[in-house]
């Protein structure tokens, strides 16, 4: 796999992150950011000072925003960006793209259409659709370019696609797994992110660790109930693109999500908090879209439902928890 080239769109705190590992690996990337004045920023500074600052980008990792020298250059294309910018960047790449392997990093729901990040893929990239991998897991970005132990999953309906990809990312410091569980492994992904609101706003509160833990107990067993009835396998939540990615989302210090409930727990307003924030906390967006799968798939999800009643009709996190805590009695069922 070393002699694969790889291409990566989106030069944020994760495709910097990933640009790093690569390079340390001995594979240097090309790395693709859209806007002109940031790749003249990152070629003069060699470092990401906006999104991972204080890691040095070495000279051979080529900093481009000409989508035709990326793919030139690339046999393999990483889609590493927030969701919202996915279909946009996909299009324009469309118009170059040759026979490379397409791997997306994004986690997130299309609040239009619903789609999943590869099924946003898949229709801008005609022709695609067995060439797409998706990569998921408990990995946050500054971790990784500091050489902590990492561990993801590679998954696509072609195995042989995840496999090249879990060769190509497997290191001393990277371990990768395969799955052939495309859908639950991005649901997992995306949806981990609003249940992470839900955990900041338990830090806010200072509501310890009993309640904590037993609200990302029941925020895995609510959102598996809908990414199963969504057509993913219900095995694939055990494990890292599951609870693994919610529990580092719902704990570190360095997840976004987690920080937005935290600080809406401390009584911050939301639209204050995005001001401050230069990342994209995905949660926000996904829990518009995961009520609207609620309804569509006809699935009972009170602890989204209590983070969007906070994010968008200003319900106090206090009441939501109360809300909760005096729901009808039952039987603990997954």
């Amino acid at each position: 796999m070393s002699n694969m080239r790889v291409g990566i769109v989106g030069a944020g705190n994760w495709g910097t992150a990933l640009a790093l590992y690569l390079e340390r690996e001995g594979r240097p990337p090309m790395l693709y950011e859209y806007f002109p004045e940031r790749v003249k920023r990152l070629r003069s500074d060699r470092e990401n000072k906006e999104f991972l600052p204080g890691y040095p980008i070495p000279e051979d990792v080529v900093i481009t925003n000409e989508p035709e020298e990326l793919v030139g250059s690339s046999d393999v294309i990483f889609f590493v960006q927030p969701s919202h910018t996915l279909r946009n960047l996909a299009s324009i790449f469309s118009k170059c793209l040759r026979d490379q392997i397409i791997v997306s990093f994004t986690k997130g729901i299309d609040p239009e259409t619903l789609e999943r990040m590869s099924e946003v893929l898949e229709g801008e990239l005609h022709g695609q659709k067995d060439k797409i991998v998706a990569v998921s897991g408990p990995s946050i970005g500054r971790e990784v370019v500091r050489g902590v132990p990492t561990s993801l999953v590679a998954a696509s309906r072609d195995i042989k696609n995840a496999e090249i990809i879990q060769g190509l990312l497997s290191g001393e410091k990277m371990r990768v797994y395969t799955s052939m569980d495309i859908v639950g492994v991005e649901l997992g992904g995306a949806l981990k992110n609003v249940y992470a609101i839900a955990s900041g706003m338990c830090d806010g509160l200072g509501l310890g660790m009993n309640a904590k833990a037993a609200l990302i107990t029941r925020s895995m067993a609510e959102l598996s109930r809908l990414a199963v009835k969504m057509g993913g396998e219900k095995q694939t939540f055990a494990g890292l693109s599951g609870f693994g990615d919610l529990i580092v989302t719902s704990f570190s210090v360095h997840s976004r999500n987690r920080s937005v409930g935290e600080r809406l727990g401390s009584g911050g307003v939301l639209d204050d908090i995005l001001k401050d924030m230069v990342e994209v906390a995905e949660g926000v967006r996904t829990t518009k879209s995961v009520c609207r799968l609620s309804d569509e798939y006809n699935i009972e999800m009170p602890i989204a439902r209590e983070v969007s009643s906070v994010l968008f009709g200003d319900k106090d996190p206090r009441a939501s928890i109360k809300d909760l805590m005096q729901r009808d009695l039952k039987r603990e069922k997954r």
